[in-house]
């Protein structure tokens, strides 16, 4: 029994590692459909070289900083137990990597590609796995603090702080360093829209990050014995109310309906496991508006050219699942309970804080040594053929 119980967990959190690596297509085509023409080989060749990168360093460094587990003994010991700690690995280093493709999204179109490779190392190796480890393996007893102050730990299931609000608040830093997409906020105050160039692309991205959500939530349980179908049905509810909330508020917009979804489940992660499916509903709905609202703000108002909305959908929509946690997951809004606000208060702004200060203090540092951004000729010509010499569609451009 113990032999089929840990084959079966093995084979559970190795199904949603897959579901999760699969998330990085949507990644990509996310990316891919929304910045033009000229950048969509690059916003595909950066998910699947930031993945690479990521999955290195995470190995060789930021699995031991967020769980003192390291790799340098012999396979036969890596193969205990059906090689579950190699497969919890695969599954988390999913998680990991969603850093820097979230942060992709932010920066895209007028980024250097060594540089951000560079910072892809030392957040996937350094910054991410130091507050991983607070939140989910009790590193420096912060968690134990948390616990004394306000009777209950930090609760984040599936990350809408442990990985969407750092990547959306590590991201914004980088984002204002680089400075707005030539030509996009003009002198005379007139914005050039820069719209997406492919919609079906867009579309097809946001369905693949919708689908492997499932694996992303579920399978957070980590053993087969905690599965949980709230948590499937609090993801469901979460990502229709977002959808809905994003197209009432963004006026039927397709751009808006396809992150809506992704807004309600960036802010479900947290209190899936212990919300009421009516409480997914409504964190999901909030979480739409919220994009839309503040996508809308940062864009035309503030003129922050956050290409993907990156800081809105993550960074935004997963402090209010971290916060949304503490209301939702009470019982006296239907939750199973567990849950404090004021726990779930400070650990959602120690995870903005830490991320928004790493951020600036990583992407600054770059600045200092390397350009982060495209020279203005090469920003002009598309990444596509400043960095990787080749079009999206070579065989049409032969003026090129």
């Amino acid at each position: 029994m113990d032999a089929l119980k840990q084959g079966s967990d093995a084979l559970f959190i190795l199904l949603g590692g897959i579901m999760v690596l699969a998330m990085h297509a949507g990644f990509a085509f996310l990316e891919l459909g929304t910045v033009r023409k000229k950048n969509q080989v690059n916003a595909l060749v950066k998910i699947l070289v930031d993945f690479s990168v990521s999955t290195v360093v995470y190995f060789m460094v930021g699995y031991a900083v967020a769980y003192g587990t390291n790799f340098f003994v012999g396979a036969e010991q890596l193969a205990a137990r059906n090689g579950y700690e190699l497969v919890k690995f695969f599954f988390l280093l999913t998680f990991a990597a969603a850093i820097p493709a979230i942060i992709s999204g932010g920066i895209a179109e007028r980024a250097r590609f060594g540089p951000q490779l560079f910072a892809t190392a030392v957040i996937v190796g350094l910054i991410y796995p130091l507050f991983e480890g607070v939140a989910w393996n009790q590193r420096f007893g912060i968690q134990a603090w948390i616990k004394d102050v306000t009777g209950a730990e930090f609760h984040d299931f599936a990350g809408s702080v442990v990985v969407h609000a750092l990547g959306g608040w590590l991201a914004l830093p980088a984002v204002v360093l680089l400075g707005a997409r030539s030509n996009r906020y003009r002198k005379d105050g007139a914005i050039s829209a820069h719209p997406p160039s492919n919609i079906p692309f867009l579309a097809l991205g946001a369905w693949i990050l919708t689908v492997g959500w499932f694996g992303f939530n579920v399978m957070s349980a980590q053993t087969i014995d905690k599965i949980s179908g709230l948590v499937a049905v609090n993801s469901l509810m979460a990502m229709v109310g977002g959808t809905l909330a994003a197209l009432a508020a963004g006026r039927n917009d397709p751009g808006f309906v396809h992150n809506g979804p992704l807004a309600g489940l960036v802010a479900v992660c947290a209190g899936s496991d212990v919300m009421h499916p009516l409480g997914a509903l409504a964190v999901g709905a909030v979480a739409g508006a919220v994009f839309v609202i503040m996508f809308t703000l940062t864009q035309n108002r503030w003129k922050i050219d956050d290409v993907l909305g990156v800081w809105p959908l993550h960074g935004l929509c997963g402090a209010w699942g971290g916060i949304a946690a503490g209301i939702f997951g009470s019982k006296a809004l239907g939750g199973l309970g567990g849950v404090s606000f004021g726990a779930q208060l400070i650990g959602t702004a120690m995870g903005v804080g830490w991320a928004l200060l790493a951020g600036y203090v990583l992407y600054a540092g770059i600045k200092a040594v390397s350009p982060l951004r495209l020279s203005q000729e090469e920003e002009y010509e598309g990444a596509d053929l400043s960095i990787h010499r080749i079009g999206s569609t070579p065989d049409r451009e032969v003026n090129w």
